[in-house]
């Protein structure tokens, strides 16, 4: 090979280990932050768990009204001979009015307990925020991988393309070592490698497509928006910028202080399980609605009765009744008592659920440590060596070949290795940063005004490639 030829084939390597070029695809781009955001702001789920909400106040205070009275009219004991008003001296126009009074305090006790099923939307609304937190910092990320893999690919294609152009010009001329197999090899990689494009733009499509889903505007002011899809800006990129996430109360989680009863007493700040302890209060005031059954229920009812004169002229005295109802729950054993014993076990049952959930999430948790645990050590290993060692053997593979003393396979194969290595790397950066979003989401804590009780953090990002 002449010194021409080899120069150039070295510099375009040395041109192409060096760069760290990203990828822009398209000119609509968007940041993590701005992504989850958004994705918050955009929720229609949030604006109809708010509306649940004020459905449960609103019936919370019709409930804690009596219920109307009712009102009778009617004629009593008209003769039916000859229909005549006067004729008879028990014919009267009744008029009556009568209210019926609920069991003990169940009133008060029923609106407290819709009060208290109203207290879960809230937190509700915080967990599914930090569920869209989670998820859709996931779906950035699988952007980003695929953005940052097509600019490390595109910018291998572009050298794999120059140096079949320079293999091709030397087995023309015959000059060095270069061989037809060597042609053939260059314009096989260079055919690899746009396969391994389609495929990471597929990829990179998909993810798109999943995070837009996230993105499409809706605003409760003016709801018919929300059907109109192309009213909607379409996303298709994001920031090239590296992205960088903290994971919440690292020290809770280091493995020296690492404890379970810990972790699960940090959990209970979980706006998820705050909402189970507040379904579980509304079901303990149904134990009190229930037996307020064994009170008895009361009615008032008052009565005029109107008499018109007798039939020569003198006046017949109206009548005025009043009386009170009450029923006896003297038979309790098949109604009062099973419906105290309902309630019972259904509060009973939400303690179980909420049980339940709290070991999902400490497994949750752990699982994902693990994992973060092996992602870690998997990054210093690449950032330490394999990199490093692959950029190298791609290096020492160039010179020999460039003083004629080297296979073109065999530079081709350490440079195809180096940019396996490079995308190896970072697709772990980027499970480090989705591993984090997923913890993050079961550290989410359900905060009021108080922020004396920080949590401390610890930042991941996506290092060089």
């Amino acid at each position: 090979m002449s010194f021409n030829m080899k120069h150039s084939v070295m510099l375009l390597l040395g041109l192409s280990l060096s760069s760290n070029a990203l990828y822009s695809y398209g000119k609509t781009s968007i940041s993590l932050e701005q992504a989850v955001s958004l994705a918050q702001q955009n929720d229609p789920w949030l604006q109809g768990n708010r509306l649940q909400q004020q459905a449960l106040e609103n019936q919370s205070i019709a409930s804690s009204t009596l219920a109307d009275p009712q009102v009778s009219v009617g004629l009593m004991n008209l003769p039916v001979d000859t229909w005549d008003f006067e004729q008879e001296g028990m014919t009267q126009l009744k008029v009556g009015v009568s209210q019926m009074f609920p069991r003990g305090d169940s009133l008060q006790l029923k609106a407290s307990q819709l009060q208290l099923q109203a207290s879960q939307y809230p937190l509700l609304r915080e967990n599914r925020k930090a569920q869209l937190r989670s998820n859709v910092s996931q779906l950035w990320l699988d952007v980003y991988l695929a953005q940052r893999t097509i600019a490390l690919i595109e910018s291998d294609r572009v050298l794999f393309e120059q140096i079949a152009e320079i293999a091709e010009a030397s087995y023309a001329s015959a000059v060095g070592k270069t061989r037809q197999q060597d042609v053939i090899r260059a314009q096989l990689e260079i055919v690899q490698l746009e396969d391994r494009l389609t495929v990471e733009k597929q990829k990179l499509e998909t993810s798109l497509a999943q995070l837009n889903e996230w993105l499409h505007v809706y605003d409760q002011s003016q709801p018919e928006l929300a059907f109109n899809y192309d009213h909607s800006n379409y996303i298709n990129a994001v920031v090239n910028e590296p992205p960088m996430l903290r994971l919440s109360n690292h020290e809770l989680l280091s493995a020296d202080t690492y404890s379970r009863n810990r972790l699960a007493q940090a959990l209970a700040a979980h706006p998820a399980l705050l909402a189970i302890d507040a379904k579980e209060q509304a079901f303990a005031k149904g134990i009190e609605i229930a037996e307020q059954s064994y009170k008895p229920q009361w009615g008032v009812n008052a009565s005029y009765g109107y008499r018109d004169d007798m039939p020569s002229g003198d006046s017949r005295a109206d009548f005025f009744s009043v009386g009170v109802t009450f029923d006896l729950p003297l038979f309790t054993e098949k109604r009062q008592d099973q419906q105290v014993a309902a309630s019972v076990a259904q509060t009973e049952a939400v303690k179980t659920e909420k049980l339940l959930l709290t070991k999902q999430m400490v497994s949750a948790v752990e699982k994902e440590l693990m994992q973060l645990t092996r992602l870690s050590q998997r990054k210093e290993i690449y950032t330490q060596k394999l990199i490093k060692q692959s950029h190298d053997q791609a290096q020492a593979a160039l010179t020999a070949y460039t003083h004629d003393d080297g296979d073109f396979a065999e530079v081709v194969r350490a440079r195809i290795a180096e940019l396996n290595a490079r995308i190896a790397a970072l697709k772990i950066d980027v499970d480090v940063l989705k591993t984090v979003a997923r913890i993050n989401y079961f550290l989410s804590r359900f905060e009021h005004s108080d922020n004396s009780n920080q949590m401390s953090e610890r930042e991941y990002h996506i290092g060089e490639q």
